[in-house]
């Protein structure tokens, strides 16, 4: 069965050539031109990853990107022709895994489809061998799995920010640097400022761990350097 994507635009050239160009790639598409008709979508289901456009008449994109991470992970892309680091950073925060600024290259955007596809389907796909279980205070991190819980409460991740937690886990209590994680999250390179997306995924992540406190417990800062296991 093809992987679904949800395309949401109100300029519907550019949706309608974005869903033109997915199509060619085999993938099903759903197109909608407004925030109302995306929500009326999204509750339907069924989807593997959303394009958002930022700018909505109505309801904006990063409101759609917020109703989508309370109750899916599958990947979020946010299209906007907003090029300001902050508006990035808000994407981000909510929980979007990418950000493509138009004007875009069509096929540099279905790369990037591509490739949150790819790191969504190794997310969830069950490991064939048992995996480590990575244990740090009351953190539990299952690799096969594909879970991770703290104190017993599981704690919904999106693949970004399990394979961020994983490879911290994986390094033990030692440092890894900001361009490493970078470097192994997006190793397509699409993102120059590797310093404020990393922040933020680790930012969003201490959120839901319940780490936010003035002394993390799980995710410390070396500052200058990177993160590691507190």
């Amino acid at each position: 069965m093809a992987e679904h994507i949800l395309v949401v635009d109100d300029e519907r050239e550019i949706a309608d050539l974005v869903a033109l160009y997915l199509r060619g790639e085999g993938y099903a598409v759903t197109v909608c031109y407004d925030a109302a008709g995306a929500l009326a979508a999204i509750e339907q289901g069924g989807f593997s990853l959303a394009l958002l456009d930022v700018m909505l008449p109505g309801t904006d994109g990063f409101a759609l990107c917020r109703a989508i991470r309370e109750r899916w992970t599958w990947p979020v892309l946010m299209l906007t022709a907003r090029d300001a680091e902050l508006d990035k950073i808000n994407g981000l925060a909510l929980g979007a895994d990418d950000y493509i600024t138009k004007p875009f290259r069509p096929l540099e955007l279905v790369a990037r489809v591509k490739a949150q596809l790819r790191r969504y389907t190794r997310y969830n796909q069950p490991a064939a061998a048992p995996g480590t279980v990575f244990l740090h205070k009351a953190l539990e991190l299952d690799a096969a799995a594909h879970t991770c819980t703290v104190a017993g409460q599981p704690v919904e991740l999106t693949p970004t920010e399990f394979s961020l937690l994983r490879i911290l886990c994986e390094a033990g209590g030692s440092v890894v640097s900001t361009e490493e994680l970078f470097r192994r999250l997006w190793p397509e390179e699409y993102y120059t400022k590797a310093t404020s997306t990393i922040t933020v995924h680790v930012r969003h992540l201490r959120e839901k761990l319940g780490d936010t406190g003035a002394e993390p417990q799980y995710i410390k800062t070396v500052w200058g350097v990177g993160y590691k296991l507190g």
